[in-house]
């Protein structure tokens, strides 16, 4: 099995869905773990779980969309652990789903915030730390919907398409300096953001059956792969769970 010994690993949006899948998969690989969200309730049970399973992961409460916050968390993971080895920008947000014109503008706005300002606030605090050592790694969790409109998705769509390209910047800025950036759209998983999508009603993933979905797991081991040297190849691109090179590739199922 792949070992993250000794890494330090920053993971945002970690007390569900696929960031707390990542995290225990992460810390079961050994790693260090520093699980950061807003519910401070759903992180109190993934420390409990860690915690049953002999697991090293730190929940902090942390909201991303606000630069002093995280970037303090990132501070105090340097002065804690002496380095930061990868951050897993996983945090996302798709609601409101609605078409433009009844959109709300301040929803829409909180919503991309997350998707992508949350983004570049999370490059920005690990950054000055991965450069000062020569290394360090960057996953930036994606969405196909970078790429591919999708009706009622305009801020989901839209913002994610940003941070794909702060991916794409990433690696064309820090490549040479020893930072790796790689983004991953793991497709339709089983997560509340499915939920969300079915209620809706709105454009066809919201008819898919939710036995159609991906296991948070399956993102999960891929992103463990994509903190391996294997996937170096795949620096500054969006690989795709979809894509069964990249599934062989990461032993996923």
């Amino acid at each position: 099995m792949t070992t993250l010994k000794n890494k330090v690993v920053l993971v945002t949006g970690a007390s569900k869905g696929i960031g707390r899948a990542t995290a225990l998969k992460l810390a079961a690989q050994d790693a260090e773990v520093i699980a950061i969200a807003r519910s401070t309730i759903e992180l109190n049970k993934l420390s409990n779980e860690a915690s049953q399973r002999n697991l090293s992961i730190t929940p902090m409460h942390c909201d991303v969309t606000n630069f002093d916050s995280l970037n303090g968390i990132v501070q105090r993971i340097v002065k804690t652990y002496k380095r930061l080895d990868i951050l897993v920008n996983n945090a996302g947000s798709i609601e409101p789903i609605s078409h433009l014109a009844e959109s709300d503008p301040n929803l829409w706005v909180k919503s991309a915030d997350v998707n992508y300002k949350a983004v570049y606030f999370g490059i920005r605090s690990v950054l000055p730390h991965m450069l000062k050592v020569g290394r360090g790694i960057i996953i930036n969790v994606s969405s196909g919907a970078a790429s591919s409109p999708r009706e009622g998705w305009s801020h989901y769509c839209s913002s994610k398409a940003a941070a794909l390209m702060l991916t794409k910047m990433t690696h064309l800025e820090y490549a040479s300096l020893g930072i790796r950036a790689i983004g991953l759209s793991p497709g339709t998983v089983a997560t509340d953001m499915q939920v969300a999508i079915r209620a809706s009603g709105i454009n066809p993933i919201s008819q898919l059956s939710p036995n159609s979905h991906s296991p948070v797991e399956r993102p999960a081991a891929i992103i463990a792969w994509l903190c391996t040297d294997d996937a170096k190849e795949f620096d500054g691109s969006d690989v795709s769970l979809n894509d069964e090179k990249i599934r062989q590739r990461a032993g996923v199922s």
